[in-house]
């Protein structure tokens, strides 16, 4: 198949496929036989080596595999993934991915990194239905929520506490079953040690503390910033102030939510209704 040239913008998505491009040639690769080695077709590998189609993480961690290059390409994936996210949100995930405590406060969907497969596909998929994404980013941003989800198998993982608003446990992302699935998830993710989820109801009224979702992260230098997101993109917190106020507010949401114990029936009720 012929190559067209690349577009000379170094974007992540075309120095991947430069990158492709390269190790397939120093190793004297067709583009079929390379598209056979990586379980792809030629059209895809001639797309994804042009710039023309994002590259995946299985792609990339299969490309590793068959040109031995380590995780080359899988981090030329994870620049590509973070350049397509919401402007402010890959600074974010560097804190989160390195933090010890983090506090975060759920008004709308369940936060991500208490997402099941399931549940982060169907938001991604409504995001393509109504034009906001292709479908080769939604695909990306779940590839990239479960990345950020692996410290929550790490050896030593940080604490983690959510106050979730009781409408998100009755907002059926994805149909009964997924919210059923997801609802499950929680109660799991909730007896472990390091995780705590209580539930802010509906009738602490005017006194939920805020209006958009809040992320807060203890760094391992024991500094906290906070992280908050528009519609149009995110912002990082650093300054101590501003965290402290929030940090204030997130203290007064405890006092207003429920305990632990009736979270966990809260959250319980709400998939058995899912489940019937």
């Amino acid at each position: 198949m012929a190559e067209a040239g690349v577009d000379a913008q170094e974007t992540p998505q075309v120095r991947f496929g430069q990158e492709l491009r390269r190790s397939r040639r120093a190793k004297r690769w067709s583009q079929a036989e390379t598209a056979s080695r990586l379980g792809y077709s030629g059209a895809h590998i001639s797309y994804v080596e042009n710039g023309r189609r994002s590259p995946t993480r299985s792609l990339a961690v299969k490309a590793d595999e068959v040109f031995g290059t380590g995780q080359r390409f899988y981090e030329l994936w994870r620049r590509f993934s973070r350049a397509a996210l919401l402007e402010g949100f890959a600074e974010f995930a560097d804190a989160e991915a390195r933090c010890r405590r983090l506090r975060t406060v759920g008004l709308i969907i369940v936060p991500g990194l208490f997402q099941t497969p399931a549940y982060a596909r169907a938001l991604a998929q409504a995001a393509v239905r109504r034009g906001a994404i292709t479908s080769a980013e939604a695909d990306e941003r779940t590839d990239y929520l479960a990345l950020r989800q692996e410290i929550l198998h790490q050896k030593n993982p940080p604490a983690l506490h959510a106050v979730i608003e009781e409408g998100v446990l009755l907002r059926p992302i994805g149909g009964p079953q997924v919210m059923a699935e997801q609802l499950q998830h929680l109660e799991d993710l909730a007896e472990r040690p390091n995780v705590t989820v209580q539930i802010a109801p509906f009738s602490i009224g005017e006194n939920l503390s805020f209006t958009l979702p809040v992320v807060l992260l203890n760094l391992p230098d024991h500094t906290v910033v906070g992280y908050a997101e528009s519609t149009a993109r995110g912002h990082l917190e650093r300054s101590r102030a501003a965290v402290a106020g929030w940090e204030s507010d997130y203290d007064q949401l405890l006092v207003e939510a429920l305990p632990k114990a009736a979270s966990q029936a809260m959250i319980r009720r709400a998939r058995k209704e899912f489940q019937a």
